[in-house]
Protein backbone atom coordinates (compact mmCIF):
# COMPACT_ATOMS: atom_id res chain seq x y z
CA UNK A 1 0.00 0.00 0.00
CA UNK A 2 0.88 3.65 -0.24
CA UNK A 3 1.17 6.26 2.47
CA UNK A 4 0.36 9.80 1.40
CA UNK A 5 1.09 12.95 3.40
CA UNK A 6 -0.11 16.36 2.25
CA UNK A 7 1.54 19.62 3.21
CA UNK A 8 1.56 23.25 2.18
CA UNK A 9 -1.90 24.29 3.23
CA UNK A 10 -2.61 27.42 5.18
CA UNK A 11 -4.31 30.78 5.16
CA UNK A 12 -4.08 32.97 2.09
CA UNK A 13 -5.85 36.09 0.86
CA UNK A 14 -8.12 35.90 -2.16
CA UNK A 15 -6.08 36.28 -5.30
CA UNK A 16 -3.03 34.72 -3.72
CA UNK A 17 -1.29 31.43 -4.32
CA UNK A 18 -0.38 28.25 -2.50
CA UNK A 19 1.54 25.16 -3.50
CA UNK A 20 0.45 21.88 -1.99
CA UNK A 21 2.68 18.83 -1.84
CA UNK A 22 1.86 15.18 -1.32
CA UNK A 23 4.73 12.92 -0.33
CA UNK A 24 4.22 9.25 -1.11
CA UNK A 25 5.96 6.23 0.33
CA UNK A 26 5.54 2.49 0.58
CA UNK A 27 4.22 1.83 -2.91
CA UNK A 28 4.76 2.07 -6.63
CA UNK A 29 4.12 5.79 -6.94
CA UNK A 30 5.47 6.09 -10.47
CA UNK A 31 2.84 3.65 -11.78
CA UNK A 32 -0.18 5.31 -10.17
CA UNK A 33 -2.60 7.83 -11.49
CA UNK A 34 -2.75 10.56 -8.87
CA UNK A 35 -5.40 13.07 -8.03
CA UNK A 36 -6.32 15.97 -5.81
CA UNK A 37 -9.72 16.24 -4.17
CA UNK A 38 -11.15 18.78 -1.79
CA UNK A 39 -13.94 18.92 0.73
CA UNK A 40 -15.36 22.33 1.64
CA UNK A 41 -16.93 22.72 5.08
CA UNK A 42 -20.27 20.94 5.21
CA UNK A 43 -20.03 19.73 1.61
CA UNK A 44 -19.18 16.57 -0.28
CA UNK A 45 -15.69 15.69 -1.40
CA UNK A 46 -15.10 16.83 -4.97
CA UNK A 47 -12.57 16.20 -7.68
CA UNK A 48 -10.01 18.91 -8.35
CA UNK A 49 -7.37 17.52 -10.70
CA UNK A 50 -5.88 14.26 -11.95
CA UNK A 51 -2.59 13.29 -13.53
CA UNK A 52 -1.43 10.19 -15.38
CA UNK A 53 1.44 8.04 -14.18
CA UNK A 54 3.77 9.71 -16.67
CA UNK A 55 2.62 13.22 -15.90
CA UNK A 56 1.84 13.77 -19.57
CA UNK A 57 -1.94 13.82 -19.15
CA UNK A 58 -3.78 16.08 -16.76
CA UNK A 59 -7.43 16.79 -16.14
CA UNK A 60 -9.09 19.55 -14.15
CA UNK A 61 -12.45 20.35 -12.70
CA UNK A 62 -14.05 23.29 -14.47
CA UNK A 63 -14.02 25.26 -11.24
CA UNK A 64 -10.21 25.31 -11.10
CA UNK A 65 -9.22 25.10 -14.75
CA UNK A 66 -6.79 27.84 -15.67
CA UNK A 67 -5.97 28.57 -12.03
CA UNK A 68 -4.60 25.29 -10.66
CA UNK A 69 -1.80 23.11 -12.01
CA UNK A 70 -1.22 19.51 -11.02
CA UNK A 71 2.23 18.00 -11.46
CA UNK A 72 4.33 15.15 -10.17
CA UNK A 73 7.95 14.27 -9.62
CA UNK A 74 8.24 10.51 -9.77
CA UNK A 75 11.89 10.55 -8.74
CA UNK A 76 10.86 12.28 -5.51
CA UNK A 77 7.57 10.35 -5.27
CA UNK A 78 5.80 13.64 -4.75
CA UNK A 79 2.61 15.13 -6.15
CA UNK A 80 2.00 18.87 -6.34
CA UNK A 81 -0.89 21.24 -6.76
CA UNK A 82 -0.05 24.82 -7.63
CA UNK A 83 -3.04 27.01 -6.81
CA UNK A 84 -3.17 30.53 -8.19
CA UNK A 85 -5.83 33.24 -8.15
CA UNK A 86 -7.41 31.66 -5.12
CA UNK A 87 -11.02 32.40 -4.29
CA UNK A 88 -12.96 32.09 -1.07
CA UNK A 89 -14.83 29.13 -2.54
CA UNK A 90 -11.53 27.26 -2.77
CA UNK A 91 -11.53 26.98 1.01
CA UNK A 92 -11.52 23.28 1.83
CA UNK A 93 -9.53 20.38 3.14
CA UNK A 94 -7.43 19.17 0.24
CA UNK A 95 -6.60 15.50 -0.18
CA UNK A 96 -4.21 13.70 -2.46
CA UNK A 97 -5.14 10.24 -3.65
CA UNK A 98 -3.60 7.36 -5.57
CA UNK A 99 -5.37 5.39 -8.28
CA UNK A 100 -3.65 2.10 -9.06
CA UNK A 101 -5.64 1.35 -12.19
CA UNK A 102 -7.28 4.30 -13.85
CA UNK A 103 -7.03 7.50 -15.83
CA UNK A 104 -6.33 11.09 -14.99
CA UNK A 105 -9.94 11.72 -15.96
CA UNK A 106 -11.27 9.56 -13.12
CA UNK A 107 -13.24 12.01 -11.01
CA UNK A 108 -14.99 9.68 -8.58
CA UNK A 109 -13.38 9.22 -5.16
CA UNK A 110 -14.32 5.54 -5.38
CA UNK A 111 -11.77 5.09 -8.15
CA UNK A 112 -8.91 5.94 -5.81
CA UNK A 113 -7.30 3.39 -3.53
CA UNK A 114 -5.17 5.43 -1.13
CA UNK A 115 -5.70 8.78 0.54
CA UNK A 116 -3.72 11.27 2.52
CA UNK A 117 -4.91 12.83 5.75
CA UNK A 118 -5.70 16.16 4.13
CA UNK A 119 -4.37 19.68 4.50
CA UNK A 120 -6.49 22.74 5.24
CA UNK A 121 -6.60 25.59 2.76
CA UNK A 122 -8.40 28.72 3.88
CA UNK A 123 -8.87 31.65 1.52
CA UNK A 124 -9.93 34.92 3.09
CA UNK A 125 -11.94 37.46 1.15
Amino acid sequence: QVQLVESGGGLVQAGGSLRLSCAASGGRFSTYVMGWFRQPPGKEREFVAGISWSGLNTYYADSVKGRFTISRDNAKTTLYLQMNSLKSEDTAVYYCAANRIGRSTDTSPSRYDYWGQGTQVTVSS
